[in-house]
Parts: C-alpha cells; sequence; structure tokens
C-alpha cells in the first residue's frame, strides 16, 4: 500500500515508519506544521520538523511538511480560548486529533491517491467479526493512547494504520537504537504544543487572548471566605492558590458559577458526584447502553459505570457504580467495553 505517515519528529512515529518500511509499504513521512508561534513542548516546534525530515532522511523516504496552522487555530486554539471563557474545560489534543491528524490530514491523503494514513499512536485496530473494525487498546497500557483517537468513526478507522500499537515503548526504543535513529532517546512531547514554559504557560496565554475576571470565593454554605483574581484559571478539585483565609482544613473547588462570578469549595467528599451529564457522543461502531468502563483523561483510571442515551442520540447520563470525583465539562469521557480493551466511543462531559 501507498502509506502516508504522520512524523511528529517522536521517536514513536520514526519507528511506525521503519515498521511500515519492513511490512513492504510505500511510505512518504508528512510533518504538519500547525502552530506558528513559539513552541518549546514538542509537536509544533522547528526541531521537531528538522527531526522528522532527518529520520525521513534515514529511512530512506520523501518528505513533506503541509501548513494546516489556520484549520489548527480554527479548530483547536481558537476554541480553546473561548472554551475558558466560558468556564469549560478543553482537551485541545483530541480535538487536533480529530480535526486535523485524522480529518484534514486524512482528506489530504485521499486526495493524493494514498491507501492509508499511519500514525505512532500507542493504539491497535483490528478487524473484528462481520468485517467492522474494532479500536483497540495499546499492547502497553502505560502508554496507552486508544483515549485521545476514540473519535475515530468507521471510515478512518478502515484508512488509518498504528503500526507500532502491538509493541511497548521499550521495544520502541530498542528498535529505534537498533536503526540508529536520531529520535531513539528523544522524550516523548507534552500535551499542549501551544502553551510554552518559557512564555509563561497557560495563564499567560489566555490573559494575552482574554480579559480575566475576579470572582468570590465561598464555601458550601454560601459565606464568602475568599477570592480568586482569574476565574477563568479555576478549575474543578482545585486547591491551590485560592486566596483563601485560615481554612481549617484542605478545601477543593466544588463548583464554578461562571456567571454569578462565584467560585464554591469544600472537602473532598463534596467533590464526589452520583454520575455526569454527557454530550456531543460519538461511536465507533453502532451506539451502547448498558454496563461500561468509563476513562475521564488521557492515562486515567476507568470506572465502571452505567450508561444511558437520550432519544436525540447526542446525549446520555453516566451513572457512576460508585461515586466518583465530578469532572470539569468540556472534558472527554471515552467508554470502553467491560473487557477494558474494546474503545465503544465517547463524548464531552456537559455542563450541569
Amino acid at each position: 500500500m501507498k502509506v502516508m505517515l504522520a512524523m511528529s519528529g517522536g521517536v514513536d512515529s520514526s519507528v511506525a515508519g521503519a515498521v511500515l518500511l519492513e511490512q513492504g509499504h510505500e511510505v512518504v513521512g508528512v510533518t504538519m506544521r500547525l502552530w506558528g508561534g513559539e513552541s518549546d513542548s514538542g509537536c509544533c516546534s522547528v526541531s521537531d520538523v528538522d527531526d522528522a525530515r532527518r529520520v525521513a532522511q534515514q529511512l530512506d523516504i520523501d518528505h513533506l511538511v503541509f501548513n494546516f496552522s489556520d484549520d489548527f487555530n480554527h479548530h483547536v486554539v481558537d476554541p480553546y480560548v473561548a472554551a475558558h471563557t466560558d468556564g469549560i474545560t478543553p482537551n485541545p489534543c483530541i480535538e487536533c486529533n480529530r480535526h486535523l491528524k485524522f480529518d484534514r490530514l486524512s482528506e489530504r491523503a485521499r486526495l493524493l491517491g494514498f491507501d492509508a494514513v499511519a500514525t505512532g499512536h500507542h493504539a491497535r485496530i483490528v478487524q473484528g467479526d462481520g468485517g467492522q473494525f474494532e479500536l483497540r487498546r495499546g499492547e502497553d497500557r502505560p502508554k496507552d493512547q486508544s483515549y485521545v483517537v476514540h473519535m475515530l468513526p468507521q471510515s478512518e478507522l478502515a484508512f488509518t494504520l498504528f503500526p507500532i500499537g502491538d509493541m511497548t515503548k521499550a521495544e520502541v526504543r530498542v528498535r529505534a537504537t537498533e536503526l540508529k535513529l536520531r529520535t531513539a532517546s528523544k522524550p516523548d512531547s507534552q500535551d499542549v504544543c501551544f502553551i510554552t514554559a518559557t512564555g509563561g504557560g497557560r495563564e499567560a496565554f489566555l490573559g494575552h487572548r482574554i480579559p480575566f475576571r475576579r470572582a468570590v470565593v465561598k464555601d458550601t454554605a454560601g459565606e464568602q471566605v475568599g477570592e480568586v483574581d482569574s476565574l477563568e484559571m479555576v478549575t474543578l478539585g482545585q486547591r491551590r492558590g485560592l486566596q483563601l483565609a485560615g481554612a481549617p482544613s484542605r478545601r477543593y473547588v466544588v463548583d464554578i458559577d461562571h456567571t454569578a462570578g462565584v467560585v464554591t469549595v469544600g472537602d473532598e467528599t463534596d467533590l464526589l458526584a452520583a454520575g455526569e451529564k454527557v454530550t456531543q457522543l460519538v461511536w465507533s461502531r453502532e451506539p451502547v447502553a448498558g454496563d461500561v468502563l468509563v476513562q475521564c483523561s488521557a492515562h486515567g483510571e476507568p470506572r465502571a459505570a452505567r450508561l444511558s442515551l437520550n432519544d436525540d442520540g447526542v446525549r446520555g447520563m453516566v451513572e457512576w457504580h460508585e461515586p466518583q470525583r465530578r469532572i470539569s465539562p468540556g472534558q472527554s469521557a471515552v467508554f470502553y467495553a467491560t473487557d477494558d480493551d474494546l474503545v465503544l466511543g465517547g463524548s464531552l462531559i456537559a455542563r450541569r
């Protein structure tokens, strides 16, 4: 097959290219230029593009650079900023996968006559009974990335290859070392490529783009106990930076009212909830209701729950078997079969 390989400049996509060549595919490496600003955390930095190009030379494959910065701003950066204004906690890496790596890039690959796209994600795609494709966890559970690619429908699963999904990270690095690839010992990139530590982090990035609002902090009885300078920087479960006067014990953010400008704090038990509303449901195959495992962060522990669906097909309710900490609206809840391997679909946590 003629395969377009997304090369991030990291060790995983580098070894993915080597595996594809060993399997007899015709491979062309592509690096997406997404973020036009400074980046010191991987995926979008100049050094990563250079690493990808040099690995392509080592593998003796062609290497292209696609400039998708306008799409990245439209689908990832602008919604990220708007979400914080609205009191939503987004996951930009999932949106990048959704709109860029498995939409824009796949579209370009099809237009150029490629038979498949491939990435270095630690996840697996297998063809199940009846010919349907299944998304499953990667072999290396601690490095599993099925959570961030949960949105792939059948059309994309059929067009996508994950060449290192059956390998552990240690095996990937050994293979890279054997091949003398320049990325063999390169550290894994951090999550948000456009939030730089040298640029002041998330607070500085948002502060240059939106006005921050002060907010009062109240306890669960409604009594004011402090203030915060930046309501947009507060998240559920937060404990530090709340400027609480003489708090007798640890207190956590248990509710945020962006309309009223009020942050409510309580103890850890006040964070517990029986369930969460979910919205923007997507499925790998057909919709599923009933007992599932739900994972709410990239490397979070999946929790047992019962999933019910609304008649509109895009909303539902997750009812935990045991109360769990509340999850910030905008975060992804990904549904796995009870074997904790097969990805069923996913959603966003809805506002209460």
